[in-house]
């Protein structure tokens, strides 16, 4: 009676074998890539956000990189107020370097990030060009896209736009500036911001 039971247990033990070898799958020692894993990121940013109470601060928000689209962060720049709504260049800059600084720590825990350089600088507007245009030391379309449509919505949101809240930016050459909007699509994919600008009329 024990053998037999000892052969049917064997028996059952090759049988098993045989249907895991028939599933189809072989073992390989060869690391498969399954792609990244999920993105974890909250995109909001815990806390209260950057205080204003230092003079000649003004809150603002400046759009960084999250989950492959745009979102906005509240920030604070150092300018007075009356300088703040006249003298475009002056704002354009600020918000610039804004852009450029590394995200905070609740920031960049939150997966904030930005795309653009520390090598970019603005300029005042060329003779001939409208009020509102801001020139780069790049050419827009030169820009990583998303660092263009950063640009883009943080200004569409502060008096560097032009009354209808579009935003003219041009290179540091006597090129023809181009205006640009801060629409839902570019904030959701901003990859298409090269392609967005129209010649100014």
């Amino acid at each position: 009676m024990r053998r037999w039971l000892r052969q049917a247990a064997a028996g059952a033990l090759v049988l098993g074998l045989l249907g895991a070898a028939g599933c189809g799958i072989r073992g390989t020692s060869v690391p498969v890539d399954a792609g990244a894993a999920p993105s974890r990121a909250s995109c909001q940013v815990s806390g209260d956000g950057p205080g204003s109470d230092f003079a000649g601060s003004v809150p603002v928000h400046v759009y960084l990189v999250c989950s492959t689209q745009l979102l906005a962060v509240d920030r604070t720049v150092r300018m007075p107020g009356d300088r703040f709504s006249t003298d475009r260049s002056a704002l354009a800059g600020a918000l610039l370097e804004e852009l450029q600084d590394q995200p905070t720590p609740a920031e960049q825990e939150a997966g904030f990030a930005t795309e653009v350089g520390d090598d970019l600088a603005v300029s005042a507007p060329h003779e001939g060009d409208p009020k509102e245009t801001v020139r780069l030391s790049r050419l827009p379309d030169e820009l990583p896209p998303y660092a263009l449509a950063q640009i883009v919505c943080t200004y569409g949101g502060t008096p560097v736009a032009a009354e209808d809240g579009s935003v003219v930016l041009g290179g540091p050459t006597d090129d023809e500036p181009k205006r640009y909007r801060c629409t839902e699509s570019m904030r959701t994919r901003p990859d298409v911001a090269q392609t967005t600008g129209t010649p100014v009329e």
